[in-house]
C-alpha cells in the first residue's frame, strides 16, 4: 500500500469535492471507506439574514492546529488518509467553507475520525468569523453546540 496522506490547506480558492476525494485514495488499495464532510456558508444565522461570512485565520498557527487534530484522530482510529481544507476570506451563501475526507478500510473508523476531526475543528482552531447582516457586521461566536459536540469525546 502506497504512503498514507495526511494533509492540511488553508486557502482562499475553493475545491472540488470529487478531484479531492479521487487525490486522497489515489493509490491505496485498502481503501474500503472514504468519509467526507461539506460545510457551506448558510444565509440565516441566529435569526439575521447573512449577506456575506469573512473568514480569517493565524498563518501557521491555524495549520498546526488543525494538523494535531488529525493527530488525535489517527490516535484514536484506524485511518489511512485525512485531508482537510479551509476557506478564508469573503465567502457568499451556498459557498463552501471546509472539506473533511477521511479514509479508513472500515466505514465506523472513517466516519468516526470525520466527525471527530470537524467537532474539534470548529471549536478549536484558530478561525474568526465575521458575518454581513442588514444590520451591519458582526463577530460569529462558538456556539454552545459545538461545545456540547466535544463532550461525547472525552468518555
Amino acid at each position: 500500500m502506497a504512503a498514507a496522506s495526511y494533509s492540511v490547506r488553508v486557502q482562499q480558492q475553493d475545491f472540488d469535492l470529487s478531484t479531492e476525494v479521487a487525490l486522497l485514495r489515489a493509490a491505496q488499495p485498502g481503501v474500503g471507506a472514504i468519509v467526507s464532510f461539506v460545510g457551506t456558508v448558510r444565509d440565516l444565522n441566529e435569526g439575521a439574514s447573512v449577506a456575506e461570512m469573512e473568514l480569517e485565520h493565524y498563518p501557521g498557527m491555524t495549520e498546526q492546529s488543525i494538523q494535531n487534530i488529525i493527530e488525535q484522530a489517527r490516535g484514536r482510529w484506524d485511518i489511512f488518509g485525512a485531508l482537510v481544507i479551509h476557506r478564508v476570506g469573503p465567502l457568499k451563501p451556498m459557498e463552501q467553507i471546509v472539506l473533511v475526507a477521511v479514509t479508513s478500510a472500515h466505514r465506523g473508523e472513517a466516519f468516526a475520525a470525520c466527525e471527530f476531526i470537524i467537532d474539534f475543528l470548529k471549536t478549536e482552531a484558530p478561525f474568526w468569523k465575521k458575518e454581513q447582516t442588514p444590520d451591519g457586521g458582526r463577530w460569529v461566536d462558538a456556539r454552545v453546540s459545538d461545545d456540547v459536540a466535544l463532550e461525547k469525546w472525552s468518555k
